[in-house]
């Protein structure tokens, strides 16, 4: 009855790992210093060429901390795929994303779960701010709305993906699953909203996005390509309907970076 209680209360914490070596070490400390200590923590290696698994096995035989579980991939999948596998292995009522070189706040995990359970939500965000290439905040910090609705979130792509909780309980694990696209994580949000849930945003900043110089995600034209396929290919939108949508989004997007 006891190990039930505990499972009941924990947070699942999934993090794909992968060319994640310089930054593994200060995730594993940032994740062990959380004021909120119910917590497994499911790294998800996906056959990096680097030494990221090996950094983290000498971690673990230095701090064997029974919540840090590895799973190694043979063949690399991309990151929908390895956050997928940390769903399947989760053992938490709750499930936290966390990105392998963003930076959470000592008392993210606490902050975060109170405000879910005061919402009764199965999905919650947070503020976050932006970070240069040492996840050094720069200032500029992303807003969030008090709820977010699937044909709100169409123009806006304010959840980032290392400041979600989801109430597996009231949100299945499939849902919450990640499709094999470009923007997996945008994908997903619109599929949970979809399918009726709301999204309620903490507006307190709870994450560092790092974002290096030259990241993927700086990549303007690439951004515009991702989610324009995601209106066309994976909402199964009109032309028309994918141009209203993305002017929203457009400028909000720019909003947001100046």
């Amino acid at each position: 009855m006891e190990a039930l209680r505990h499972v009941k209360e924990q947070i699942s914490i999934v993090v794909p790992v992968y060319q994640a070596a310089d930054y593994i070490v200060q995730t594993l400390d940032m994740v062990r210093a959380q004021t909120y200590t119910d917590w497994e923590l499911i790294l998800v290696e996906d056959a990096s060429e680097d030494d990221s698994a090996a950094v983290i096995e000498a971690y673990l035989r230095t701090h064997a901390d029974s919540r840090i579980r590895l799973i190694r991939q043979k063949e690399n999948g991309g990151a929908a795929r390895a956050r997928n596998t940390g769903v399947d292995a989760a053992n938490g009522r709750y499930l936290a994303y966390l990105d392998a070189d963003d930076v959470w706040f000592p008392d993210k995990l606490s902050k975060e779960l109170a405000f879910l359970k005061e919402k009764q939500a199965g999905f919650v965000f947070t503020a976050y701010e932006f970070g240069d290439a040492d996840a050094k905040g720069t200032g500029k910090i992303v807003h969030v709305p008090e709820t977010l609705r699937y044909e709100q979130a169409l123009s806006r792509t304010v959840i980032f993906t290392s400041t979600v909780l989801f109430d597996l309980e009231r949100i299945p694990k499939e849902l919450v699953k990640m499709p094999e696209v470009k923007s997996e994580d945008t994908a997903a949000w619109w599929r949970i909203l979809r399918s009726g849930h709301t999204a309620y945003g903490m507006d307190d900043v709870t994450t560092i996005y790092r974002r290096p110089a030259r990241s993927l995600s700086s990549n303007k034209w690439e951004a515009v390509k991702r989610i324009w396929s995601l209106y066309r290919r994976q909402e199964g939108f009109s032309v028309f309907r994918s141009a209203r949508c993305f002017c929203g989004w457009a400028v909000r997007a720019t909003l947001r970076r100046i």
